[in-house]
């Protein structure tokens, strides 16, 4: 594509960015925990966390891995928890010790779990106690050798923590016994780590910083491999698009994505440690009335979320009171911005939402919206600096601006490839470095980038991936069911919802059956909301099942025969 979008962005955007600025993500780490030392870093449940803080306790989380662990560079360590002060400390102190960070959904089922401990090769796992139950069922099947606990409130002053842990564990009953008899807390951890010497690794920028894991079109999910250069290029990328209306450490975003999510991980913990910035991190932003309150309390500059989260946000009477003139910069991403919802942010704070685009492949920033926009095109922006995007058929012919085809992005944030899964790899990035990314766009005349149609027949609820794949091989493992193929609905609240469209083997099988069935092995946001029996599915000649002629269909059919 010609790069006439650069002349779209304002002045103060580079068009280029340096993405060996710092050697690695730990070098970017400790300049700032230095330049930043006595100002906040992190915010949960009103505890603070200052630079220092964060520097002293991921320093001793980083001594214990390399003594007591014994663990090496390179090795693989598992991160399977919600947004607390826990997930910085165990973030950057595996990232010190020159180990690996696995991030893992905490909503994962046992299969889901066992899965991607055993695909990364995982040697340890640093885990919230809520969550210690699914881990038990498994750990046994896996190369996991230790177990680091946490609970929620251990970050926490010790009368509040004291009190968190109790509430948490026996009021709200939200821990499920576990029997996990070698499990070393996490304040051990850190306790014994302060004891002892950290010696820093050497590393480059092309060492693996992250496996984050993506949905796969075979249902298996993958490892995308994201060297140190490629988030701290992706970050300098984020800088540069968003930079200009962010000052160095006078910052405070507000962090309801989870940081597992690698659009959080680099927009908003990366970015904001490189600028001194703070992070008011949510735990549960599900639960609005709590996470409006949170908000009451701080005078936030910045935030991010996907358009579910944006969407609660202006349909809260408590979040239209709340004092705006602070804030510069909204982000949407993970999923599309849809008009009516960024025309009530605008309305509503002062602030234009801007929607961003990514892939985990791409660390994940690829296009972003213009900071000085003047209206809501619906487009997913611009690429962000040092970017190169086009257009390809089928065949791979690159494509003319004035066409639709397959976006292909090549930059220094593409991935290194899949973990140990070379073949494919070789299906989504040329030898030159062009990434395919599956979705169908088309540039407009001022070059911003427009979504037409999904290549994949993945499907994106709430911002997360679902591939048809993976839940199809969970509800094939039904019995009573004789064929099954996935798709996306459009939903007005999460973007899409998962529909199952079911040839049933046994006359007897249920709606509600299926359901429960499919609660038992996939996380939530996975579970189908529509369930349609068929006597048949729409094939091709060789008889592979048509999931678009589905989706055509799907407005036409009964939901549930």
């Amino acid at each position: 594509m010609d790069k006439v979008w650069l002349n779209r962005y304002p002045e103060d955007v580079p068009a280029e960015i340096n993405p060996d600025l710092y050697p690695s993500l730990v070098e970017m780490f400790e300049q700032s925990v230095q330049k930043y030392a006595d100002q906040t870093a992190f915010i949960n449940m009103g505890q603070v966390m200052t630079f220092r803080k964060l520097e002293e306790r991921s320093r001793a989380f980083a001594a214990y891995l390399q003594n007591e662990l014994k663990l090496k560079k390179g090795d693989r360590v598992a991160v399977m928890m919600p947004n607390l002060l826990q997930y910085p400390i165990a973030l950057f102190g595996i990232l010190r010790a020159g180990c690996v960070v696995v991030n893992v959904n905490p909503l994962y089922t046992p299969r889901e779990l066992e899965h991607q401990l055993n695909d990364s090769g995982a040697k340890a796992i640093v885990i919230v106690s809520n969550f210690a139950h699914t881990l038990e069922n498994v750990v046994k099947n896996t190369g996991v050798q230790h177990v680091v606990l946490t609970r929620l409130g251990d970050q926490l002053s010790r009368p509040k923590g004291t009190l968190v842990n109790f509430v948490v564990k026996y009021i709200k009953k939200m821990v499920p016994k576990y029997h996990l008899p070698h499990a070393t807390s996490m304040r051990s951890a850190l306790s014994k780590g302060r004891r002892m010497q950290y010696v820093k690794p050497f590393m480059s920028g092309d060492d693996t910083a992250f496996l984050q894991y993506t949905g796969g079109t075979t249902g298996v999910a993958k490892g995308a491999i994201l060297s140190h250069r490629n988030m701290l290029a992706n970050v300098m990328q984020a800088k540069g698009a968003y930079g200009p209306v962010l000052t160095e450490g006078r910052e405070l975003i507000v962090t309801a994505l989870p940081l597992y999510h690698v659009f959080a991980l680099t927009v908003n913990c990366l970015l904001f440690i490189e600028m001194g910035g703070r992070n008011l991190l949510i735990t549960n932003p599900r639960d609005i009335p709590t996470f409006v309150k949170e908000l009451q309390r701080y005078p936030f500059t910045a935030i991010t979320g996907v358009n579910t989260l944006f969407n609660a946000l202006v349909n809260n009477e408590d979040f239209h009171e709340l004092d705006f003139s602070n804030l510069r910069l909204s982000v949407g991403g993970g999923m599309a911005v849809q008009r009516a919802v960024a025309d009530k942010w605008k309305q509503m704070t002062g602030n234009y939402l801007l929607e961003g685009y990514g892939l985990t492949e791409c660390s994940p920033l690829v296009a972003a919206y213009p900071y000085d926009l003047v209206d809501y095109n619906g487009s997913i922006g611009l690429p962000v600096p040092s970017t190169e995007v086009r257009m390809v058929d089928d065949e791979g012919n690159v494509l003319g601006n004035d066409q639709t085809g397959e976006l292909q992005v090549r930059g220094p944030q593409v991935m290194q490839g899949y973990w140990q899964r070379p073949e494919a790899t070789k299906e989504v990035l040329t030898d030159d470095g062009w990434l395919s990314t599956g979705d169908i766009v088309r540039f407009d005349e001022d070059g911003f980038l427009h979504i037409v149609d999904r290549k994949k027949d993945m499907i994106l609820v709430s911002g997360f991936n679902v591939y048809p794949n993976e839940i199809e091989d969970v509800v094939a493992l039904n019995s009573k069911v004789l064929e099954v193929a996935a798709i996306g609905l459009p939903h007005e609240v999460s973007g899409e919802v998962v529909k199952i469209c079911v040839v049933k083997r046994d006359p007897s099988l249920t709606r509600d059956e299926l359901l429960m069935h499919c609660r038992e092995h996939l996380t939530g946001y996975k579970v189908p909301k529509v369930v349609e029996f068929r006597d048949e599915l729409p094939k091709t000649n060789v008889g592979k099942i048509l999931r678009r002629a589905l989706r055509e269909e799907s407005d036409k059919q009964p939901q549930e025969a």
